[in-house]
Order: C-alpha cells, then structure tokens, then sequence
C-alpha cells in the first residue's frame, strides 16, 4: 500500500488474513479465469478505483490489497480513505494499478470481503454512535460470525469502535443456559468452572432472573450475563451487581436499547447483529475508461 493506514488497537493477525484470502481466491481462480483470458490481451494495463456507492465506515484496506497482492505482486495499491473514516456516496477508497488481466481475476474477492468489512464496521459505528455522551459501556460482537471470516469480521468490528468479546471456546469460561442445565445449577457451574479452568480465566455466567443473578454473585463469579432481560430487569440486576461483578447485557439487543441499556449501568453490551445480521456495504470497482 502506497499510504499508510492509521494505526488501530488492533491490527489485523496476518497469518489469519493470509490464509482466508487464499482460500478464496483458490475458491475463485482454481480453473482460471476463462472469460478474461479470452478477452482481455496479455499486456493490458489498467486503473480502477473502489468506490462506495453510500455513506459507509471503510474498512478492508489490508485485504483488498493482500487479494490484488496474491494474484500479481507488480499489482500497486493506493489508499484513499484511512481505516474507521467515514466516507460518503462516490467517495473512492482504493485505487490499483497495472495488468488488467490481474485486476479482474482479483476483483470479485477483493469486493467480497471489503463490502463484509465495511458494512461490519459501518453497523458497529452506529451502535457505538447510540450511546449516551461520555457512557463507559462498551460495545461488543459475538461468536455469531461467518465460518471462516472471524479474524475479518472482528477486525471489522474494532474499526467500527466496538469490542472483541472471547476470540474461541477456549479463550474464557463463559457458562450459558446449557452449561448450567446439564451441570444442575448455578452454583455447581461456577464452582466446577473455578475447580478446573486455569487461575488465569475469569469465570462469566449467563442468568436470566434475579435468583439466578444471586446465586451466581454468592458463588464468586466475575462477569453476569443478562440474558434477554427487560430494561428494568436489568437496571435492578446491576444496581445488585455493583462492586461485585461485571455486568453485560446480551439478547433482543437492537439499535434502539442501546441508550437505555448504557443508562442501566451495564459495563458492556454484545450484540450479535453486528456481524450475523448486517448487510454487506455497496462498494464499486470502477475501471477508468
């Protein structure tokens, strides 16, 4: 990339981004590319530019030009817009330059992931945008994902302001509704958890009453997650919770609860529909005449 992008918290794991764009371009390119081999001549160079066809959060930039990258490394790739910038209708946000058999062959999955990251980041944005002035509540994805597009989409997500919640299955003990109906109970759940998971692992226990929230606060855990409780609910939960564990708010969350469920005093909000539900972003290549 010609123009660096801005530094984030977090940057893109390389190997993770190596090996996805691979796949896909294997997906893509594994024949060929009849239709432009036939064609297009052999020493055609080109221009063309991705442009955004609305208001969206760019996002992808690595990618695009680790795809361009892999098909034909004399391919030159030129940021326009910086990563998490807002960028209105027409705006251009990547320019490459060179053979346009490459440029073809590469644009099909060069489109595909950022369109995904984009409309990640552009849908994180606004939830983080819905937050009270000067809230601490934070805004966090799922393991909703797409198969296989995880490190992109929590990529995405950090573009777009928000939080990562646990990467895998093994990165946090987190115990759901399933976990405590086959270990019997909230408390045998915690206390199985604390036996067995390294003492480096904060325990996080999903509860959907008072009494579960009780139960699980009386047995040491760090972390309460709030399942699909009603605003008041969970303004009560919390207020319980106060000085003796994190609180995180999680199910039925929609853009329009953001607000009331920052003011009930939950330290942290995930919401899946930042990567399950959100639509891809309009994101255009256009080849210069």
């Amino acid at each position: 990339m010609k123009r660096a992008v801005k530094r984030l918290p977090f940057e893109l794991p390389p190997t993770a981004m190596e090996r996805i764009v691979a796949l896909a371009l294997e997906e893509d390119l594994g024949s060929g590319d009849l239709t432009t081999e036939a064609c297009i001549d052999g020493d055609a160079r080109a221009v063309a530019h991705a442009v955004a066809r609305g208001p969206i959060v760019a996002c992808g930039g690595p990618v695009f030009g680790h795809v361009f990258a892999r098909v034909d490394a004399s391919l030159a790739v030129e940021a326009h817009a910086l990563e998490g910038e807002r960028v209105g209708r027409g705006a251009r946000l990547w320019t490459v330059r060179g053979r346009a058999r490459s440029i073809l062959m590469g644009e099909r999955v060069a489109l595909n992931f950022v369109q995904r990251m984009c409309g990640v980041a552009t849908q994180t944005r606004a939830y983080v945008d819905a937050l009270p002035s000067g809230s601490g509540t934070r805004i966090t994805d799922t393991r909703k994902t797409t198969p296989g597009l995880r490190a992109l989409e929590r990529y995405a997500v950090r573009v777009g302001g928000g939080r990562n919640h646990r990467d895998d299955l093994g990165a946090a003990v987190l115990i759901k509704d399933n976990h405590i109906a086959a270990c019997g109970g909230v408390r045998q759940a915690i206390e199985r958890a604390r036996a067995r998971a390294p003492h480096t692992a904060k325990v996080e226990c999903e509860v959907d009453s008072l009494e579960q929230l009780e139960e699980a606060l009386a047995t040491g855990c760090d972390i309460v997650l709030l399942d699909n409780m009603p605003t008041a609910l969970v303004a009560q939960a919390t207020a319980r919770a106060r000085g003796k564990a994190l609180v995180e708010a999680s199910g039925g969350v929609t853009l329009e609860r953001i607000a009331e469920l920052a003011r009930a005093g939950v330290d942290a909000i995930s919401v899946g529909a930042l990567t399950h539900a959100v639509p891809a972003a309009d994101v255009g290549l256009d080849f210069e005449p």
